[in-house]
């Protein structure tokens, strides 16, 4: 598993800058992000992937252990779409 600490180590190795201002950039770019699906806007980066919120209809569940029909309200959720670069450098 690679964390945000792995992250802004592996980007200031490879771009010569001090962690401190790579955990600033990084920092920004995740709080822009938010921000921006906060607002049900879709983010899109060319070649890694998009961010979009899209939303669940209601719904009836049902509760495992009884059984008993649950009413689900609608929801949003988070979806996120590798893009192709991404997808190609994985297979």
């Amino acid at each position: 598993m690679i964390t945000k600490t792995n992250i802004i180590d592996a980007v200031a190795k490879k771009t010569g800058l001090k962690k401190k201002d790579v955990e600033a950039s990084v920092n920004a770019f995740i709080e822009v992000i938010g921000e921006s699906i906060a607002q049900s806007e879709k983010v899109q980066i060319v070649g890694f992937g998009t961010f979009e919120v899209k939303e669940r209809a209601a719904r009836t569940a049902r509760n495992p252990r009884t059984g008993e029909a649950i009413d689900v309200g609608p929801s949003k959720h988070i979806s996120f779409a590798a893009g192709k670069s991404l997808k190609d450098s994985v297979n």
